[in-house]
């Protein structure tokens, strides 16, 4: 089975189905959706739009990217790692917005998949990756903060950036209900607590039950979702989209920083998937089903989806082995849509918000944080911390565009630091000792020629490190050796043609020895083998300094 290969897993799993199989991902399937069910309401909650709109996304998404992506376990729905930058986009520019921007997202993952870009994300930094989502684990505890200690703000307090969160966390601290504490505290302590003893049941669903009794029961004055939002239980209708030039125009970034989140965040959790029940998905096939899956969310009133880790982990731990399980998931979110969704007006806010801290726990990944600050090498930690930063203070667009830059810029230089050009020491050959077996790969450079070995890629970070390349006045020959370039750009080449033209000048021939594939291509698109002559292309350093010698 091919990772590249441009069709849908279910249609290659379901030719040897068996009905064994279909009951096991049935129940994989509705343990997943009571796992989803909390997390979605959360995370939409967290996104700025309303408790239904998570279970939109879970249900119409869910269902496109089982049904079409390349994946045998993937569960899509509404992620951690979209929930600020979904928040900052609805408070700017509205649903209107979010919808324009996501189906830009859409579109362009389908065309990632069509042309097959998959496995290009690789060339993401890990560095960057995990700085990003440790910062996006920061604001989302940042975000929900207010909810947990039940803080009061005044009418027309902005906090739409992180920066403006805290200080308004700052200035109504004396506002804390302690009531909404209690509840917080309880419900995260059984989020922590309950699945070392009852793996079974999912803590966030006991977690949610209890929050409901505690208000309910004992009369706690804690706000619940009801009390901040319209609950609307019917089935998801279509939106058709605002479309403008401006709209466009304006949701260009936000679409392209979507799509590269959903990429990376869906290719990622296909990995640990493959690793998890050793398969291969076809990372083509699940970017296009990304593409599909968002376009349908919010053209029914969802938010931006992607594979979701944990709930693809779960989906593998009970069971679920083909994208029928997430299908199954996707029906019964939709029965609970129907039948049970007013019943959500009774979840406390504390209890949102401590579901929320756990999730931002689980993803913030401190110990790789911490490893690669104390491991990895100055240039990597400087992107590390920097994107994390950039990700805290400024938004996620901000902090993927400065990282990728930083990332290239000091990529570039620790390359340009490994290339070097090294002339040849000179030695009389009437010195060498040819009985000395230690001397025997010493070679006989006659005194008319110079050789010079260049080392690493030649590109336009260390073009200018040909300028050490000299000429004596009794200088007839220079041979330069290129055994260890792997690779030759244009700006490289440039240089090169005019060391050559300086060489021709003073009437000094040019042999190179040992050009490799890729630099010997360039050098002949550039038309530059024919202006040296191929005479004076040597594939050995002995063959050269044989023609040297002439």
């Amino acid at each position: 089975m091919k990772k590249d290969k441009i069709k849908p897993m279910l249609f290659s799993v379901i030719k040897k189905y068996t009905a064994k199989q279909f009951t096991t991902d049935v129940i994989s399937g509705i343990i997943v959706a009571i796992i989803a069910l909390p997390l979605s309401i959360a995370l939409a909650l967290a996104s700025g739009v309303g408790p239904e709109e998570g279970l939109y996304t879970a249900i119409v998404a869910g269902f496109i990217i089982s049904f079409l992506g390349g994946s045998r376990v993937q569960i899509a729905g509404p992620t951690a790692a979209f929930a600020t930058i979904v928040a900052g986009i609805v408070a700017k520019d509205g649903m209107e917005g979010l919808m324009m921007a996501t189906i830009i997202a859409g579109i362009l993952l389908i065309l990632m998949g069509l042309l097959r870009l998959g496995s290009l994300i690789k060339f993401i930094p890990y560095t960057i990756t995990t700085g990003f989502t440790a910062g996006i684990a920061v604001t989302i505890l940042i975000g929900q903060i207010k909810d947990f200690l039940g803080l009061t703000y005044p009418k027309g307090t902005v906090t739409i950036e992180t920066i403006e969160k805290v200080e308004a966390i700052a200035k109504n601290i004396s506002t804390i209900n302690f009531q909404a504490v209690i509840v917080g505290v309880v419900c995260l302590a059984i989020l922590i607590i309950w699945p070392k003893f009852f793996e079974k049941i999912p803590a966030s669903l006991v977690a949610v039950i209890a929050g409901i009794v505690m208000v309910k029961v004992l009369g706690l004055k804690v706000n619940t979702i009801g009390d901040l939002y319209t609950i609307n239980g019917g089935l998801p209708k279509f939106h058709a989209p605002v479309i403008s030039f401006k709209l466009i125009r304006g949701s260009f970034s936000n679409g392209f920083t979507i799509a590269i989140l959903a990429a990376i965040e869906s290719l990622l959790s296909a990995v640990v998937a493959d690793g998890m029940i050793g398969s291969h998905h076809r990372s083509n096939m699940e970017l296009i089903a990304q593409g599909c899956g968002n376009i349908g969310s919010v053209l029914f009133g969802g938010i931006p989806a992607t594979g979701a880790i944990a709930r693809t982990a779960a989906n593998i731990k009970n069971g679920g082995r083909t994208p029928i399980a997430g299908i199954v998931h996707s029906i019964v979110l939709l029965l609970v849509l129907v039948v049970l969704m007013p019943y959500a007006a009774l979840i406390p806010m504390p209890t949102i918000a401590a579901i929320l801290f756990q999730v931002a726990y689980n993803m913030c990944q401190w110990r790789p944080f911490a490893h690669l600050c104390k491991t990895a090498p100055k240039s990597d930690i400087i992107v590390l911390v920097t994107t994390f930063i950039l990700t805290v203070v400024f938004d996620l667009v901000v902090a993927i565009e400065v990282g990728m830059i930083l990332a290239c810029l000091l990529f570039m230089k620790r390359m340009s630091e490994e290339s070097t050009v090294r002339g040849w020491t000179y030695i009389d050959p009437d010195d060498v000792d040819t009985e000395d077996p230690d001397s025997i790969d010493l070679k006989v450079v006659p005194k008319h020629v110079r050789v010079y070995e260049i080392s690493g890629p030649m590109f336009f970070g260390d073009a200018d490190a040909l300028a050490n390349i000299t000429t004596k006045e009794f200088t007839k020959c220079l041979v330069i050796r290129m055994r260890s370039v792997p690779a030759l750009d244009a700006t490289a080449m440039r240089s090169l043609e005019m060391l050559f033209e300086d060489c021709k000048k003073k009437g000094v021939r040019v042999i190179f020895s040992h050009v490799n594939e890729q630099p010997m291509r360039t050098m002949e698109k550039d038309g530059f083998v024919d202006r040296v002559g191929r005479e004076n292309f040597a594939a050995h350093i002995d063959e050269a300094l044989e023609k040297a010698s002439i």
